[in-house]
């Protein structure tokens, strides 16, 4: 499925006015002029994914590096992740509210070897908290005077912290701003924002979730390879990410058995799930996303005590799969002709029988906040109440952990 995407990209340049790197946003048109940033997860996937295709040549040259926006709901996700952390800026808008979790988050992510921007901490609500950890730190010269400026540099340059003049837009901006130490600039003295249209070329939803679905299992390489197989295009889209985004190989990867040892399985997963928000077929709000992936863990959890591993993951995926026929929106049996699952997880998906359907059942009533269908499934499986309501629990923190 092709679908187009548009992504602002403007330079970031030192004092010889050579190109350290470049921030990207989201454009809504190829003639947009500003970028709009909506709390949208399936939008905030957009742009990663077109980050990642964009800096597919300049990753690979020196050590340009990708400022990438950041608000709350994408400072959150573990989909940022797949960007690689040494080539890798994450800049705070000043409209991020900053609280302890935005400071733990950054503190984890800065652990991880990415970088911190801050856009004009001096507006934000706590304009000091951040500083510290800030690898850059912007300051707009169209909203504050040479004066302020000045302070603003005395207050936030540190050994470890590059101050960067944005909006310069002529050549007094331009050195008046280096007279005060900056060191870094930005703006349209430089360059204008250049917006590339791309066809974005998505895989079905339906692969995405079966490969998943092999890597939940821990089937084999050759296994999830061939799950590959049946949609080229992410077969493409992985080769694409594994060649372009900073892994520091001297040759590009050309099989799928080599992608796969390079990025791991937590990795591999990651990248899934990013792609199963944005995946063709798929016009699902993230909330129904959320609930559908919610809905495998917890089932998952509340088998157990009853099943070894492999049927703990088939209870994994009758959970995801319970809500197909609303993701797709065909009805259930006509969503599993694809997938070849095993009968006992089409016994309880579609009949809602079988030794997999009351921990289907359960999970349903726990989401529906039904006490009495809680209390009789769970008598009927011998768990008590303080088990269901941790594993209710559980699967919640570990789905907004996904930042799904």
């Amino acid at each position: 499925m092709q679908d187009q995407t548009f992504i602002g990209r403007q330079p970031i340049v030192d004092a010889k006015q050579q190109i350290i790197g470049y921030e990207f946003f989201f454009r809504h048109s190829e003639d947009a002029q500003s970028a709009i940033f909506e709390d949208d997860l399936k939008n905030c996937a957009s742009v990663l994914l077109s980050t990642i295709d964009q800096m597919h040549d300049e990753w690979k040259f020196g050590e340009k590096l990708a400022f990438i926006n950041m608000n709350k709901l994408m400072l959150k996700s573990e989909l940022i992740e797949l960007m690689p952390p040494k080539k890798t800026v994450l800049e705070i808008l000043s409209n991020v509210v900053i609280d302890d979790e935005v400071i733990a988050r950054c503190t984890h992510l800065k652990s991880l070897n990415y970088k911190i921007s801050l856009d004009n901490p001096q507006f934000s609500n706590a304009p000091d908290a951040l500083s510290k950890l800030a690898d850059f730190i912007k300051i707009d010269v169209q909203k504050v005077n040479y004066a302020e400026a000045i302070k603003l540099f005395a207050k936030y340059n540190s050994p470890m912290t590059r101050l960067v003049a944005e909006k310069v837009e002529t050549h007094e901006q331009f050195e008046s701003s280096k007279g005060i130490g900056f060191k870094c600039f930005q703006g349209f003295y430089f360059s204008h924002p250049v917006t590339f249209a791309e066809k974005v070329i998505n895989p079905s939803f339906d692969s995405v979730l079966h490969i998943l679905n092999l890597v939940t299992q821990d089937a084999d390489n050759d296994v999830i390879e061939a799950g590959f197989k049946r949609d080229a295009t992410l077969t493409f889209k992985l080769l694409r990410y594994i060649n372009s985004v900073g892994f520091g190989l001297s040759c590009e990867v050309q099989s799928l058995g080599h992608a796969f040892s390079i990025l791991g399985r937590n990795q591999l997963y990651r990248w899934l799930t990013l792609l199963m928000v944005t995946a063709g077929e798929n016009s699902t709000s993230p909330v129904l996303m959320k609930t559908s992936i919610t809905r495998g863990r917890l089932t998952e959890l509340l088998g157990e005590g009853y099943f070894e591993k492999h049927d703990r993951d088939n209870l994994f995926i009758v959970g995801v799969f319970s809500m197909l026929d609303a993701i797709l929106k065909v009805p259930m049996d006509e969503a599993l002709e694809k997938l070849q699952l095993p009968a006992p997880i089409t016994d309880a998906l579609i009949h809602r029988e079988g030794m997999y359907a009351p921990f289907l059942k359960l999970t349903e009533a726990c989401e529906h906040d039904d006490n009495v269908e809680i209390k009789a499934i769970a008598d009927s499986l011998q768990l008590d109440a303080a088990r269901v309501n941790r594993s209710h629990i559980e699967a919640l923190a570990w789905a907004e952990a996904l930042g799904i």
